[in-house]
């Protein structure tokens, strides 16, 4: 089974195509972007809240006729400031079941929610929410995808949350069940595990400004050799 430790050798190879003071570049983006997400989030809540409450006031027609579509509604603003209290509302006010297949759907939906609470709440550790993330991600449909196409609809659904260890739990699920959908592109999920990373860090880096040398297609290929049990993946699966 993928750890963090997989995770942190690839970032370590990586590593290594940089220059001590790119090292250092990107350590202090990281803590940036780690102040800065957290500023973010703030104001997030704060919006949430104060959106939340005008939605409490509202005395609009459609609400006094259709009490459920308002209860949704505030359920949903619940949710995106505190997911578990949102989810809460919802299963009391009879708008969900308390099953994990009942809260998946609801989640991949997506409707008037925020991808980053859909997240965080993935992103628990308790059997509950992870049975729930099971769940989730068996509602996605990764059929003849090649590995990109299926975690950019993958990612798309949700936004990934900043600790490791759940991004870790995620993007194993995430390639077991692609392995599972198409069983003859990896010798092992771990395989797809590690390249998911590697693309992962590829994208961040080609689309990172502060990046001035730009990880080739070579580095990229040599960085992935022997992932497959031991063997080099086909050159045209990494190009």
């Amino acid at each position: 089974m993928p750890s963090l430790d997989t995770a942190e050798s690839m970032e370590n190879t990586v590593n290594k195509y940089l220059t001590p003071d790119e090292q250092q570049l990107l350590l202090d983006i990281r803590r940036k972007k780690a102040q800065l997400l957290q500023e973010i989030q703030t104001l997030k809540d704060e919006m949430a809240e104060v959106t939340a409450e005008m939605e409490a006031l509202d005395t609009g027609e459609d609400s006094k006729n259709n009490p459920k579509s308002k209860q949704m509604s505030i359920g949903r603003k619940k949710f995106n400031m505190d997911p578990k209290k949102g989810i809460e509302y919802l299963i009391d006010h009879g708008l969900l079941k308390n099953t994990p297949d009942d809260i998946a759907q609801f989640l991949y939906k997506g409707e008037g929610l925020n991808k980053t609470a859909i997240g965080d709440y993935l992103g628990e550790r308790n059997d509950f929410n992870q049975s729930v993330l099971d769940a989730f991600v068996c509602l996605h449909d990764f059929t003849d995808l090649i590995l990109v196409q299926a975690l950019r609809q993958f990612l798309w659904s949700f936004r990934l949350p900043g600790e490791a260890q759940k991004i870790d739990r995620m993007m194993e699920r995430f390639a077991h069940r692609y392995c599972e959908l198409n069983p003859s592109i990896f010798q092992h999920p771990d395989t797809c595990f590690v390249l998911s990373f590697a693309i992962i860090m590829l994208n961040t880096s080609l689309h990172n400004p502060a990046v001035k040398d730009k990880q080739t297609i070579e580095q990229f290929i040599t960085m992935n050799r022997g992932i497959d049990n031991g063997d080099d993946l086909p050159r045209e699966l990494l190009e």
